[in-house]
């Protein structure tokens, strides 16, 4: 979740031919240096694997990852509206928040940008999917506890699919100091299949 900015990565076209599979659907991720690669080789990401494991099973859908480092919940909701111009995605995943703790913004706050991104989501016509993230404890147990709960009050809000945790089996992990690059806060890349794998069961069923 580092501040500096990485530019828009739109991910190379699926191998298989448009009219094999059918029409071409897109899949956005909004998300920050979790979703950005920050710190590690290109390709290595979950969002990278994860356009990997949709070409293995050959599926209609390009993704496009408009994650950057450093963003929050508020930068998100400030670009998603271009971007659902854009790309007019069938499938909007929001993995912002991280940053928003970090500096200790207001939850309520965070709960509110993430509400609108939903929202805006749904009303061009995509299925959302908001991935939760959480603090560690030196950032304080209320506000880590609440910061927690709000990725799954908004989802059950606005019905939308929800990964609750996307670092599950790498922060808590026996092994977590092998999984995170020295910073502590952004994981290597030995932790980002597990990150897909947690990623992979609540999204596949929105990408029929």
């Amino acid at each position: 979740m580092h501040c500096s900015v990485l530019a828009l990565l739109p991910l190379a076209a699926l191998a298989a031919p448009v009219h094999a599979l059918g029409p071409r659907r897109t899949l956005l991720v909004v998300g920050d240096s979790l979703s950005a690669e920050y710190g590690i080789a290109r390709g290595s990401g979950w969002v990278a694997l994860l356009e990997k494991r949709i070409a293995d099973e050959k599926l209609p859908v390009q993704v496009v990852n408009a994650s950057i480092s450093g963003d929050t919940t508020s930068g998100g909701r400030s670009r998603l509206p271009a971007l659902l111009k854009q790309h007019k995605p069938r499938v909007v995943v929001i993995a912002l928040g991280g940053n928003d703790a970090l500096r200790g913004l207001p939850l309520e706050m965070t709960q509110a940008n993430l509400t609108e991104m939903a929202r805006a989501a749904k009303a061009a016509g995509a299925k959302v999917l908001i991935a939760g993230v959480a603090m560690p404890p030196n950032y304080g147990r209320k506000y880590g506890e609440d910061f927690f709960r709000l990725f799954g009050t908004v989802s059950r809000a606005e019905g939308t699919a929800l990964v609750p945790f996307l670092l599950a089996g790498v922060a808590d992990a026996p092994n977590a100091d092998e999984l995170f690059q020295p910073d502590r806060i952004h994981p290597t890349a030995q932790a980002h299949p597990k990150m897909l794998d947690n990623v992979w069961p609540v999204l596949r069923p929105l990408l029929r």
